[in-house]
């Protein structure tokens, strides 16, 4: 049974085109001479600069080779293994006392080495190279390629190839690959050929550290036959992986292109694993699944929980792509993120401005308003505003903006310590980021007249439209442009006219999408009647209004300075009815974002009345709870004189 399967994969792998057109035989190595640094297509190669020389090698064919071996075995079956053995016993220990790669070369003169140890040379010299600085490992892989040893070695990894074991081949590739040998190399484009004639044949233990290779190699056609071939084997070798580590590899190697079916698969044979999983394992899970692009809740929440209780063992290199993966993903949990945010805050003072600023965006991403932090960084700002640099305070701005963090009593001082920094900045900004810089100050209602100015200059005009002669200029600059125009108008009456609309590009800013809650409407219709009722109204072309109510205006209300800027009857009440999605609050809470903010803001400045109603909300109620809820956000005032005057009615006690 499992044979037929073996046979059915190198069937499939065959019949691929990409095995075609590149199939390996041990043939090919037959009486050739050619480099080892040479591929078929592109001629000699250089790996990290330096030109590997042409070295003329001499290998018989495979069926010569076998013979001689299946000779040379029967002719001593009992002492060549144990002589094996102790003839490389000398050759091991001198390994282990090599410290850099020049070492492990220097011994091949003491100690010749057999096809069994290429291996074994080929790991160790990159073993050596872990622990050493970026200046020291690059010194000493150029002092690695210019030594002839490693040509040699390199040499007999091409020959050795197709008779090394799995294990043998497998961190081969992944010594050459880790060591910097361009992946066009002869060595390396040899070893994927006769791993993919071998790979039926490998363990456990070969698949994975196969598997964390290739998932660093680029694209070529050999690496993806290897990836498909994997994909092939695993559907059977799943259920034999007893190692979430293991697990973890597969995930990374078989990429977001495997078919749903084998992701859940790993994902599923994973989650049976929990009980075993340590804190390393649920960090790099969140990775693991991003690299498979697979939202597994179940796995992600028992990640997350170990995560919540270990948060203090986990250093921040760790920390920021578990935050990250779960963007990526889609996925948040309030646990998760409340006890990275209460560690940070906690341990403050340990973390540099720029981890601080690294982790706030990456929540504000996520939707995520770490209050306790957000404080204790302004709190920073105020006292050493220099600190920071362009991009640092770029960030800043975005992230209290968008999370629409008030300050309170320090927000004007706040303000002030980012402005005197900016300012220095300000001749050296570009058009692009000069727009950041002022619309998120115009969220936060704070834009100075003098950057104002610089903005609408035609220089700099020029510039932000002068990327779009090419292509459209994207969705995000249009609307930047015009939400500022909007803020300028509305929010800023005490600009000159001038400064107080943008120039009109005839942009065109994408429509709001979403349809209308038509459980929500039919209720809003029961209440008020259907002649009152308008649906999908888009204004401003940016503000997209769910419903519009109109109603007479109470006799004692003034009618809005601004109404006629809508075209409404003067004496007329509209109510804006904007259904407000998640996405709009900050996660887990029901504290508006900045768009949810600045919207209603400009909508009551338009003349409407706004309502919001959360989606959530809606989704939780039934009809007549609906219309309850939606009567009494529509008709706050009668509700209030309603229970006022149930009150008044009310038995007295004597």
């Amino acid at each position: 049974m499992y044979k037929s399967g073996l046979d059915m994969l190198r069937c499939a792998l065959r019949s691929t085109s990409l095995w075609t057109s590149f199939r390996w035989t041990p043939m090919s190595l037959c009486y050739k001479s050619r480099s080892f640094a040479v591929s078929s297509q592109l001629g000699r190669k250089r790996i990290q600069g330096h030109t590997l020389k042409q070295v003329r090698y001499y290998s018989q064919s495979g069926h010569d080779v076998l013979n001689v071996t299946i000779k040379q075995t029967a002719a001593s079956p009992e002492t060549s293994e144990p002589l094996d053995k102790a003839e490389r016993t000398p050759f091991y220990s001198h390994l282990q006392n090599c410290f850099c790669p020049t070492d492990v070369l220097d011994t091949l003169k003491e100690f010749p080495a057999s096809q069994h140890l290429i291996s074994n040379i080929l790991t160790r010299i990159w073993e050596s190279t872990k622990k050493l600085t970026d200046e020291q490992r690059s010194c000493e892989l150029r002092l690695m390629y210019e030594h002839p040893g490693f040509e040699e070695v390199c040499e007999r990894a091409v020959t050795e190839a197709w008779r090394m074991k799995s294990d043998d081949l497998a961190y081969s590739l992944m010594a050459v690959v880790n060591l910097g040998v361009s992946q066009n190399t002869r060595v390396v484009q040899t070893l994927l050929r006769v791993i993919q004639e071998r790979v039926d044949q490998f363990d456990i233990k070969a698949l994975s550290v196969l598997a964390s290779c290739i998932q660093e190699m680029e694209d070529c056609r050999n690496v993806l036959a290897l990836k498909e071939a994997l994909r092939l084997l695993l559907k059977d070798r799943i259920p034999e992986i007893q190692s979430v580590v293991v697990l973890q590899s597969m995930m990374r190697a078989v990429g977001k292109n495997s078919p749903i079916h084998l992701k859940k698969q790993l994902a599923t044979k994973t989650l049976s694993l929990a009980d075993e999983f340590s804190p390393p394992n649920s960090q790099y899970m969140f990775s693991s699944l991003a690299s498979m692009g697979l939202n597994f809740k179940p796995l992600l929440d028992v990640c997350s929980k170990n995560i919540a209780e270990n948060v203090h063992e986990i250093p921040f290199g760790r920390l920021l792509p578990v935050l990250k993966s779960c963007h990526e993903l889609r996925y948040r949990n309030y646990t998760l993120f409340s006890s990275v945010s209460e560690y940070m805050a906690n341990t403050f003072d340990m973390w540099s401005n720029k981890q601080v600023i690294l982790i706030l965006v990456t929540f504000e991403n996520l939707l995520f308003r770490p209050v306790v932090m957000l404080d204790l960084f302004a709190e920073r700002i105020i006292q050493n505003p220099d600190s920071l640099t362009l991009k640092d305070l770029l960030s800043v701005l975005k992230v209290f903006s968008l999370l629409n963090h008030d300050l309170k009593e320090k927000q004007t001082e706040f303000l002030a310590s980012v402005m005197k920094v900016l300012e220095s900045y300000l001749p050296k900004m570009s058009s692009t980021d000069l727009l950041k810089a002022i619309y998120y100050l115009a969220l936060l209602e704070h834009v100075p007249q003098a950057w104002l100015d610089k903005l609408l200059q035609q220089e700099n005009l020029d510039q932000l439209l002068q990327k779009g002669k090419s292509r459209q200029i994207p969705n995000k600059v249009q609307r930047w442009l015009h939400t500022l125009g909007l803020c300028m108008r509305l929010d800023q009456p005490q600009l000159p006219h001038s400064l107080r609309s943008i120039p009109d590009f005839h942009f065109t800013v994408p429509a709001h999408d979403f349809p209308v809650n038509q459980e929500m409407l039919s209720a809003i219709r029961s209440i008020v009647g259907n002649d009152a009722v308008q649906e999908s109204v888009l204004e401003q072309s940016i503000y997209f209004i769910d419903c519009v109510i109109t109603l007479p205006r109470p006799k004692e209300e003034t009618c809005d300075l601004h109404a006629e800027d809508s075209g409404s009857p003067e004496c007329a009440q509209r109510i804006a009815v904007v259904c407000a999605p998640p996405t709009s609050f900050c996660f887990g809470t029901t504290h508006p974002r900045a768009s949810l903010v600045t919207k209603l803001r400009h909508l009551e400045k338009l003349g409407y009345k706004p309502v919001m109603v959360p989606v959530i909300e809606l989704n939780s109620k039934t009809e007549e709870e609906m219309i309850q809820m939606l009567h009494k956000l529509i008709f706050p005032a009668q509700e209030s004189s309603g229970t006022q005057e149930i009150l008044n009615n009310s038995p007295k006690e004597e």
